[in-house]
Formats: structure tokens, C-alpha cells, sequence
């Protein structure tokens, strides 16, 4: 079996590092970084619509390009390399996917066009505080086809159109498709590790709520979403240790101390090798996610939680190691390793902490063995 991307997959993702290359360096991402009125890259925004990867998966009939998921997995991939400052994971992953899932034709025709035409920014809008979501403690209403509620935190939520947002309706869990420009609805924005992407909170006093999905499915209808987000993350955290990897690397071999290249110490010998093989690591769980989600395989859950957690220990190591590769100057905001090290936190924080994930496979593997 074939395990690797096709040649036209490998030819889409170079075309995305080029493209990414020239209109995503560091000077674009520490643009946003460095002005407080801004969480992300309009202009990048406008250029990944015009390229159609917003869209790469929508269907034809709602203006997307029809693209299998492994096509958009290479685009998250080279997205988490440039650490692109805009909200395609909030957009992409979690509005788009779960508008596909389980919304209605109509709700489908409003939303996917729009997203596929970077008009609409989403987000899922999920949890009320510390602690995980569950029908029990699910403080947002939703009475009369009116919510009332907070969430916090909201990825993206400072700049969202619309969100996805979990409630209770008549006592079981629904969600709900919210315009979030509608009359009813505050937005604070919070201060996050990376400001690069936004969080906020939202509070909703009575601002109208359309359901997605069956009435008390929305539990069962977040966890889909986000096994399916969580494959694709586990891309954009793979490229982003990719590239940790190379920065450490091409640095150990450039600087010299005690008249010999770093690269020839044992010490920096061994971050490298270490990195290496999370990332090798990662990339087997990712691969294997990409497939279970390609084709919709029952093995979805337990795919998605391996490649969650796997991507998510490689990022954070991989980010810390470069830093430390990189010695004093690693720790200076004019080199880049910190833009890495603050996205390593986000994206493994944004579906969920890594222990969550466990939980998850555990309980999978435990349901598998037990039939």
C-alpha cells in the first residue's frame, strides 16, 4: 500500500509552499503579531479565497472545488509551516465541516458559498470555562428559537460572521448555526499566548439561534467535528515541527563555537534526532488520520485521537528544542522560534488538551476490544 501523498497532491502542497512563501513570510504573521487591532491577515485572507482552498472540499454545487480531504490536509500542512495569521481552522475545520455534516440543503446554500468565497469567517463556539462541555453543565439556553448564554473561549470569535454554537434546548444539547452580527450579541476580546489568532467571548441575550442537525445531537455532532478537525490540525502541527526541525538544524550547522559548527556537539546531535523522530511519528498517526477521513472509515475516532496526540506532543517538543538549538538568541522576539512556540500552544489547546484526546483513545480502544 501506498501510504505517501499522489502526484497531484505532492504538486498542490509545493504550489501552496510557494504561494505561502511569497505572500506568508515572517514579516506577514509579526505584522499581525505586533499590532493590537489586528488578530489576522486580511490580505492573506483575500489571497487563500482567491486560490480556492477555502472552498477545497466544499461540493461544486455551493462553488467549492470538490477536493477529497487528503487535498486539504497538504494545504493545512504548508498553512502550519508559514503559520498563516487567519482563521481558516476555525472556518475550514469546524464551520465548514460541520455545515457539511449536518446541516440542512438551505443551511448548506447559505453558509458553504460564502465560505468558499471568503466572504463568512466561522467558529465553533463550544465551551463556558474550565472543565469539559457536557449535557449536565451546558449553561447556554435555547428557548424559542432564542439563545441566551456565554462562551468562553472562542477561537476566532473576535472576527467571526457566524458560529457554531453548542446549547440546550429543552433540556438536551443542540447546535446552532448564530449570525454574530445579529442584535443580542457582545464580543470581548482576550488576551491569548498567540495573538495571531483571536480569542474572545461571547455573550448572547437572546439573539436567534437556527439548529443543525437532530434535536439533542449536539454532543454527538461536536465530537464529529472534531475528530474530523482534529486530523486536519494534526497537518498544520506537523508543519509547523517540520519546520522547527529545519530552523534548529540550519542553525547547528551555521553557527560556530569553540571553533567547531554546534551541529558537531553530541548535546544539539541529540535534539535533532529527537525532534526527528516525533515528527516521523507524528507524521504515521497524521497520514493514517488523513485516510480514516478521506474515506470516512469507522476508525475515525480512534485515527483522529493517535494523530491529535501524537502532532500535538511533536509541536510542543519541537518548538521548545529549537529554542533551545538556537541558544540565547532563541529567546529574542527578533528571531522566530517564539512565533512557533506560541502556535504549538494554541493548536493544541484549540480542539481540546492532548489529555482529552487520551481519554478519547483509551475509551475507543477499550470499546474496540470489548466487541
Amino acid at each position: 500500500m501506498d501510504f505517501d501523498f499522489s502526484d497531484d497532491q505532492k504538486f498542490l502542497k509545493d504550489e501552496a509552499r510557494k504561494f505561502l512563501d511569497g505572500r506568508c513570510g515572517p514579516a506577514v504573521v509579526r505584522g499581525v503579531l505586533d499590532d493590537a487591532t489586528r488578530s489576522f491577515d486580511q490580505d492573506l485572507w483575500q489571497a487563500v479565497a482567491e486560490q480556492g482552498w477555502l472552498g477545497a472540499c466544499i461540493p461544486e454545487e455551493f462553488n467549492g472545488l470538490g477536493l477529497g480531504r487528503v487535498e486539504l490536509c497538504a494545504i493545512a500542512e504548508e498553512l502550519g509551516r508559514a503559520v498563516a495569521p487567519i482563521p481558516f481552522a476555525s472556518t475550514v475545520y469546524f464551520m465548514a465541516e460541520g455545515v457539511m455534516l449536518a446541516g440542512s440543503e438551505a443551511q448548506k446554500a447559505a453558509v458553504l458559498p460564502r465560505i468558499a468565497a471568503g466572504e463568512l469567517i466561522g467558529c465553533l463556539a463550544t465551551s463556558e470555562g474550565p472543565g469539559v462541555v457536557n449535557a449536565s453543565n451546558l449553561a447556554c439556553r435555547v428557548e424559542g428559537g432564542k439563545l441566551t448564554g456565554a462562551k468562553i473561549p472562542v477561537t476566532d470569535g473576535d472576527v467571526a460572521d457566524m458560529a457554531l454554537v453548542l446549547a440546550s434546548e429543552g433540556g438536551k444539547p443542540g447546535l446552532f448555526l448564530v449570525d454574530l452580527k445579529a442584535r443580542g450579541v457582545a464580543r470581548e476580546t482576550l488576551k491569548s499566548l498567540d495573538p495571531t489568532r483571536g480569542v474572545a467571548r461571547l455573550t448572547f441575550d437572546g439573539v436567534t439561534a437556527e439548529r443543525v442537525g437532530e434535536a439533542g445531537a449536539g454532543l454527538d455532532l461536536v465530537q464529529a467535528i472534531m475528530d474530523r478537525a482534529a486530523v486536519l490540525l494534526a497537518f498544520e502541527q506537523l508543519g509547523g515541527s517540520d519546520k522547527c526541525l529545519e530552523m534548529a538544524k540550519g542553525y547547528a550547522l551555521g553557527r560556530y563555537a569553540f571553533g567547531r559548527v554546534i551541529a558537531g556537539y553530541q548535546a544539539i546531535k541529540h535534539k535533532l534526532a529527537d525532534m526527528y523522530v516525533k515528527n516521523e511519528v507524528a507524521r504515521s498517526n497524521a497520514y493514517y488520520g488523513a485516510w480514516a477521513l478521506n474515506v470516512d472509515a469507522p476508525e475515525l475516532p480512534i485515527a483522529a485521537s493517535a494523530a491529535r496526540i501524537a502532532a500535538s506532543d511533536a509541536y510542543w517538543f519541537a518548538s521548545k528544542e529549537s529554542i533551545q538549538v538556537h541558544g540565547g538568541m532563541g529567546f529574542t522576539w527578533d528571531v522566530d522560534c517564539h512565533l512557533y512556540y506560541r502556535r504549538s500552544r494554541q493548536l493544541s489547546l484549540v480542539a481540546g488538551a492532548p489529555r482529552v484526546w487520551k481519554e478519547r483513545l483509551v475509551s475507543q480502544l477499550e470499546q474496540k476490544n470489548a466487541a
